[in-house]
Parts: structure tokens; sequence; C-alpha cells
């Protein structure tokens, strides 16, 4: 963090200095490093945190949302960066290519440093999208040297603002995703990279079950999954059903690495409606109640 901020400091006032809107962009994206640092932190602080009575999830989504933020503050940040290097093209300014390649080639150091050292980490999701945030910034940090040259040997000023374009649209195309995968997260779509059909039919393969309904699959962080489900089975002793429910979990661990599943399971289907449970017929109000992990020999509902 500390690297990141010197660097931003630094990119921004020699920016200024040596006219170069691609090293301005460039502190404007490292800006967005330091930001995705600080979130990835902040992140593994909170989720690490235990739920509460208040929070029953604990702070998973604390990471989410403040990746939606930065996000969106990066988009807003591009299309600053693309406006002011149309403006540039039409009306040049003269830069400073030398301070601009001296200050671009601390940044390839400094970023690749960085890179490297969350390289070791980046098993981690969290981590992998800081280290190729870094990854991308020494790269666009190497164009600005190679603008610079460019310049020296041309003497064409409009290669800076090109230059400031690029960059403009590697940040955008970058913060895009993470828009798209963080508000899917935070509108409790479905996973990344599970699809709800496959869970179904792999719950209904399940031997005993006999048929899957009012399923619901959402991330809590980017990392875990949660599963609520209606089952149908035939009448049976509790006992029997747990060997289904212990059946089901793992293979939601194994296949989808869903951890935390509530299933409720029934002995006669109930009528679902947009997704929901229908409430039951008038006769059956008194039997019904949910049942959180545990099988149960009479009509079950949910509401």
């Amino acid at each position: 963090m500390v690297l990141t901020a010197g660097y931003v400091l630094a990119t921004f006032l020699f920016g200024l200095k040596a006219h170069s809107l691609a090293l301005i962009s460039e502190a404007g994206h490292n800006l967005s490093d330091l930001l995705a640092i600080i979130l990835s932190y902040v992140a593994v602080y909170f989720q690490s945190r235990p739920p509460t009575d208040e929070k029953t999830f604990g702070y998973q989504r604390a990471g989410v949302l403040a990746a939606f933020v930065n996000a969106a503050t990066l988009v807003v940040l591009s299309v600053w960066i693309a406006v002011t290097a149309v403006q540039r093209l039409s009306s040049p300014v003269e830069v400073q290519p030398r301070l601009m390649m001296e200050v671009a080639a601390a940044g390839v150091l400094m970023n690749g440093t960085v890179a490297a050292l969350l390289w070791r980490f980046s098993g981690d999701v969290n981590i992998r999208s800081v280290f190729l945030h870094m990854l991308g910034d020494t790269l666009s940090t190497a164009a600005v040297i190679a603008g610079g040259a460019a310049i020296l040997l041309t003497h064409m000023s409009w290669v800076d603002p090109v230059l400031s374009l690029v960059i403009a649209v590697m940040i955008l195309w970058s913060s895009v995703s993470i828009i798209r995968e963080t508000l899917n997260i935070l509108l409790e779509g479905t996973p990344r990279g599970i699809e709800l059909q496959a869970v179904r039919s792999e719950i209904a393969t399940v031997t005993g079950v006999l048929d899957v309904h009012d399923l619901h699959v959402w991330s809590l962080g980017a990392q875990s999954h949660a599963l609520a489900s209606h089952v149908t089975v035939n009448e049976m002793p509790a006992s029997e059903c747990t060997a289904i429910l212990e059946q089901i979990n793992s293979r939601m661990r194994a296949r989808f690495s869903i951890s935390h599943t509530t299933i409720q399971f029934e002995t006669t289907g109930c009528e679902t409606i947009h997704g929901c449970s229908s409430p039951p017929e008038p006769e059956e109000v008194g039997a019904h109640g949910h049942h959180h992990h545990h099988g149960h020999g009479h009509h079950d509902h949910s509401h």
C-alpha cells in the first residue's frame, strides 16, 4: 500500500510537471491498484470476523461491496481520461518525454515488485484480482516508456494522449468485469460458473430423492456459496433422511464448492409459484413449519 501510494503521488505530480496525460492516467490506474490492495486488505480483515446476531452471515460481502464501489469510481476515472485525451488530440500540449520515461521506469520496478510479492499468494481469488491489477499496470507503465521513447525520436506529442486512451480502455475493461461480478453477488444471482440446472440434476440423482424444487443458489462473498432447497422423498424414518442429506451435502461441496446448505424434506410436493412455495390448502394449516437439515414424516410446507 505504501509503495503504491507513493508512486501514485509521484506519477501525478511528475505527470503535471511533464504535461504528460499518459503519466497522469497512469496515476489514475495506480490509484485503482491502491484501492484494490486496500479493499483486499479490508475484505480479508472483515471476512475473518465472526457472525453476530445482527449480521448472521458475518461480513462476507464487505469486500464485494467495496470492490463494486472501487470499480464504479474507476469507470468515472477512465471516462475522464478519455475525454481529456480527445481534447489533447485536438489541441496538442508539449510533453517532456525524458521525465515521462524516468517516472515510468520507476513504476515498472515498483509494480513488478508488488506483483512478484503477490504472485506467491495468488491462489486466493481476492489476492489474485490484485495481482492481475498490478501485472496489468506493469505492462501499461512499460507502454508509457515506449511512448516516451517514441516522442523523443519522432517529436510527435500525439503519442501521449493516444497512450492514455489505451490505458483508459484498459481501466474501463477491468472495471466493467468487476462491476458485473460484484453486482451479480449483491443481487443474489446464481454464482459465476455454477448452473442451476446442473445443481438440480445433481441433487435429483441422489438415491431416495423424488423431486427438487424451490431451489436457490447464491453467493455470500466471492468465495462462499449458499444453497436452499425443498427435496421430496418417500415416507421414511428421520434417520434414513440423514443419509440422503449427507449425500446431497457432500456432492454439493465436491462438485460446486457449496458448503452452506438449508434443505427441507417433504413427502408430498408443494406447489411453487414464481420460484416460491405457495401457501398450503386450508385443511393443511397447522402441519407446516420450516425444517432445517432434517427429514419429517408429515406434510411439510415452508413459507
